[in-house]
């Protein structure tokens, strides 16, 4: 016979076996001893942290045979035996995952009627329950509404919000948490003791924490790693089971974003992969070691989950970075771990991250005030006089005069502009803030010497972009990311170069800039 897996082996049989769920176990186990048995109840919460496990105590509970309602369940009567073994006839375990048409909870609703085979109570354990269709929870509802006294209905979900509240309102709802590292640690602890284990602690923090707060998971990466009951599990031995980088490699890449050395970084990088570290995995430890700086630059080490040489050094480290880099460098990494670290070239998106995390800001555009007149229709935008340091823009190219940049380089680096406008807008005031908006209703449609030409989609964006104040924010923006000086004249899309006559009753209608910049709606023009 097979062994069995450790998750299984040391699955809770008493409440006191839960761990991290106390609030939880504190009310059911007060609902035993007073005799007040709700018929529905809901659990709710990530996976792997002991709703079904809590469910099956509960069932077990409610049908022990013991005389002394505080020890239930007592693991020693029939009853109790039975659903250990998995042989209890009044415990029905549903998969909402694969059941989850109206028909399927129609025949539950017709098996409910008969009276328990064995115990007290009937009790079903509906897992995964938010699976279950519109109409499936309708047929649930109604047997909810009025339960037959015998039976009584645990619901468990991974997604509470998609429980219908009618569903919610006639169930006692109980919200399971994630563990605590040391919890989890706690329990590692445990089952290797009692199976006689040689397991290094740091070894098991590192298990822990892959396990993300989940104890079935951290419990099967244990399983894993134990090949030979004596041998003995280090850390390296661990991380490298795992595919995680050594902590060594995470703590010099970040000494190396403290000093801004580009190449140590890469080094650091392309060492830990080629050894064998898997590029995500590296990627999550860097990003964990990154946010455990911001903590101690922010708040107090003291909130960290860590030994006391580890809050000391995230706390050294977090007085010698700057807070901007330190902001950069985890969104970076956090995108690059989100993002497709894979392909070919598996460790380019971390290289990207570290180097995008050592650029410095872009410098902050200067705002703009308006033009006291708007320039003649057909005409090339005027600069306005600025509030700042002064932009001066380029003088306007010859008519005729070759492009000084391809529109494909311009089209490639319209995003990049538009980000720019986005980053700064909000301190301009509210005639830039929609700006960004605005600019996803334009194209670049060819450049002529120095003039980008952008097409707008309809008459009422082309005269909301023509405003001298927006006008130079996007020729301010647009000469940043392209490295050339540039100015800009708008036309409308399905009329070439040809600019219209302005349209005043939608240029002021405050109804229409609402629901154009503020709902997203357009605007069609009549034909």
């Amino acid at each position: 016979m097979p062994e069995q897996a450790l998750y299984l082996k040391y699955r809770p049989l008493t409440f006191e076996d839960v761990v991290g769920q106390e609030h939880v176990n504190r009310t059911l186990r007060n609902s035993l001893k007073t005799g007040r048995i709700r018929h529905a109840y809901l659990f709710s919460g990530p996976r792997g942290t002991g709703k079904t496990t809590s469910a099956r105590l509960l069932a077990k509970a409610v049908n022990c045979q013991h005389e002394d309602p505080a020890v239930r369940p007592c693991n020693q009567c029939d009853h109790c035996l039975a659903v250990n073994e998995g042989r209890y006839l009044d415990l029905i375990e549903i998969d909402a995952a694969s059941h989850t048409g109206v028909d399927d909870v129609r025949e539950l609703r017709d098996r409910i009627a008969f009276s328990p085979a064995e115990g007290k109570y009937k009790v079903y354990i509906i897992d995964e329950v938010h699976r279950f269709s519109g109409n499936a929870f309708d047929a649930l509802l109604k047997t909810l509404e009025e339960p037959p006294d015998h039976a009584i209905f645990i619901l468990a979900t991974t997604e509470i919000d998609r429980v219908p509240a009618t569903i919610k309102s006639r169930c006692l709802p109980f919200e399971f948490r994630r563990f605590t590292l040391n919890e989890v640690v706690d329990r590692l602890t445990l089952i290797v003791e009692n199976e006689g284990l040689k397991v290094e602690r740091n070894a098991l923090e590192l298990i822990a924490r892959e396990g993300t707060g989940i104890m079935r998971d951290s419990i099967s990466l244990l399983d894993q790693i134990v090949a030979d009951p004596d041998e003995v599990i280090t850390l390296e031995l661990t991380q490298r089971i795992l595919g995680t980088a050594s902590a060594r490699a995470v703590r010099d890449l970040m000494m190396a974003l403290v000093e801004q050395d580009v190449a140590r970084g890469l080094h650091i990088i392309n060492g830990a992969i080629d050894s064998g570290s898997d590029p995500k995995q590296f990627g999550k430890q860097i990003v964990e070691h990154l946010r455990s700086v911001m903590l101690a630059q922010t708040a107090s080490s003291d909130l960290l989950e860590a030994s006391a040489d580890d809050r000391q050094l995230f706390a050294q480290q977090a007085a010698a970075i700057d807070r901007s880099m330190l902001l950069r460098a985890i969104r970076a990494f956090n995108d690059a771990v989100n993002g497709d670290v894979g392909g070919w070239q598996p460790q380019l998106s971390l290289e990207l991250a570290y180097i995008e995390s050592l650029q410095a800001p872009v410098e902050p555009m200067v705002p703009m005030s308006a033009p006291a007149q708007q320039p003649q229709r057909s005409a090339p935008a005027e600069p306005a006089q600025e509030t700042g340091p002064s932009y001066v823009p380029p003088e306007p190219s010859q008519p005729g005069a070759p492009p000084v940049i391809p529109p494909s380089q311009v089209r490639a680096n319209w995003v990049k502009a538009q980000r720019l406008v986005f980053q700064h807008a909000p301190q301009a005031g509210e005639q830039v803030a929609n700006l960004p908006n605005l600019m996803e209703h334009v194209q670049v449609q060819s450049v002529e010497g120095n003039f980008v030409i952008l097409a707008a989609s309809n008459r009422f964006y082309l005269e909301k972009l023509r405003d001298q104040t927006r006008t130079n924010w996007i020729q301010r923006a647009l000469s940043r990311v392209n490295g050339v000086e540039l100015l800009v004249r708008y036309v409308l899309a399905d009329e070439g170069n040809r600019e219209p006559s302005p349209s005043p009753d939608l240029e002021d209608d405050p109804l229409v800039d609402f629901a154009v910049n503020e709902l997203g709606g357009t605007i069609q023009e009549d034909e």
